[in-house]
């Protein structure tokens, strides 16, 4: 124990960290990220049944518990798991009505993460991580940066949807200061970065504590009115024989592409922001991260409950001080208590976790710092990965974009010597995906 102890409080750098760093980082990254309870379990419920809301709860829960615990023990990185957001809506909405039937849908996100798990134990994911140009990886972390943020404005209601929707209307409108949710966000907001401009430790936790508190006060709390045994019924539902058909193979793709570099760029972010690189430019243990990742995927549908995949909320754990998979094993045991009190993790309001992830968008901002924007072939492409990310609401949308434009670029000033196969050829499979899914 005293090993496997030493062993989580020295990153992959070999650099120390305390106990208390990465439990504070880990109260931050729950805090952020316990939204996927309600929120998944509610997208999942459409095809499921809401009679099965409860048991999709314990189950996202379970399965975010023991991924995260997964990613610590074994890959050493301070990034947390849990069913992600965009994949569970393609779940529910597309790859369900297509497959059959919600078992089927999950039987083809376990293959998915098989099929990835297979490319990682080839090289391939580990080789594209490692092709993507510096240029980029700045670009994409500061882009998720906006991103984080932009959620966070939407989860406070000061940014809203368009009222009439597009093309009558703008497609985004400033909300209504007044709403309760609205100011108590506004509140923890200001709170949150004067503890930050003040360099307090733990200023994002002690900002979403304050805002709840806040919120509470104004009645903006949901309270649990029970507590029961947990339900597990949704789980080992998912009927892979079902999803082994032809025609379900472009779905298949859809979902693996959406996977596959949602995780390259939460990790590569995460890494950037938490100056987890090192000499050579990579991110040491990146195998093992990706090997986690890809598991994770399929523990999702064998628990009937989307695709696992790491989170970029795993930034606020890193702002308040993680570095090691200390972190990830304290998130992941926090999510297995939640599998027995999931009415607690609805206390805290969205509105209250929304100021750390505006701020935690600024503090990723801070990357681009680094790029030169004098070599326009460079930045150019760096600018439409930060501009699409948070402006198509897709990680791997962002990425493509951002592949495809360096690629071209380079290709028409004469810049070949700058570009890899690898490169060229993921920039292919973006653009055959883009025209395929368009």
């Amino acid at each position: 124990m005293r090993e496997q102890l030493g062993y989580l409080l020295k990153d992959n750098l070999g650099r120390p960290t305390t106990v208390g760093s990465e439990l504070r980082g880990a109260g931050a990254t729950f805090l952020t990220m316990a939204y996927i309870l309600p929120v998944n379990a509610g997208i999942l419920a459409a095809v499921v049944g809401e009679q099965a809301t409860g048991s999709l709860v314990a189950c996202t829960a379970l399965a975010a518990g023991v991924c995260c615990l997964l990613m610590g023990l074994t890959a050493n990185v301070p990034i947390a798991l849990a069913s992600g957001m965009g994949l569970n809506a393609l779940i529910a909405f597309n790859v369900a009505s297509a497959a059959g039937g919600w078992q089927a849908a999950m039987g083809l996100v376990v293959i998915e993460g098989l099929v990835i798990l297979a490319l990682v134990l080839l090289g391939l994911r580990e080789a594209v991580l490692a092709a993507i140009p510096r240029s980029l990886r700045l670009a994409i972390g500061a882009g998720i940066g906006l991103f984080i943020a932009l959620i966070g404005l939407s989860n406070a209601g000061i940014v809203v949807q368009g009222v009439p929707a597009p093309p009558a209307g703008p497609l985004l409108a400033p909300g209504v200061v007044h709403q309760p949710t609205t100011a108590v966000a506004l509140a923890g907001l200001v709170i949150t970065a004067a503890l930050m401009a003040w360099r307090v430790k733990g200023s994002l936790l002690l900002g979403i504590v304050a805002a709840t508190a806040i919120a509470a006060a104004a009645g903006q709390v949901a309270w649990p009115t029970g507590w029961s045994w947990p339900s597990f019924e949704v789980a080992l539902q998912a009927d892979v024989l079902a999803a082994l058909k032809w025609e379900l193979v472009p779905l298949l793709f859809a979902v693996m592409m959406v996977d596959f570099f949602d995780t390259l760029g939460t990790a590569t972010a995460i890494a950037e922001e938490g100056g987890l690189i090192d000499d050579q430019d990579r991110i040491p243990g990146a195998r093992r991260l990706l090997i986690v990742d890809s598991l994770s995927a399929s523990i999702g549908g064998l628990l009937g409950v989307s695709s696992v995949t790491c989170y970029i909320e795993s930034a606020a754990g890193v702002a308040e001080g993680a570095r090691t998979g200390l972190h990830s094993v304290f998130v992941g045991l926090l999510f297995l208590l939640a599998v027995f009190l999931a009415p607690l993790a609805a206390v805290v309001p969205a509105c209250a976790t929304a100021p750390a992830l505006i701020l935690v968008g600024f503090l990723m901002l801070r990357q681009l710092s680094e790029l030169d924007f004098d070599r326009l072939d460079e930045a150019i492409p760096a600018f439409l990965t930060l501009l699409t990310i948070p402006m198509t609401f897709s990680i791997a949308h962002g990425i493509g974009y951002g592949f495809l434009s360096y690629v071209l670029i380079k290709l028409l000033t004469g810049r070949v010597g700058d570009l890899s196969l690898l490169m060229v050829g993921v920039a292919a499979a973006f653009g055959a995906y883009f025209w395929l899914a368009g």
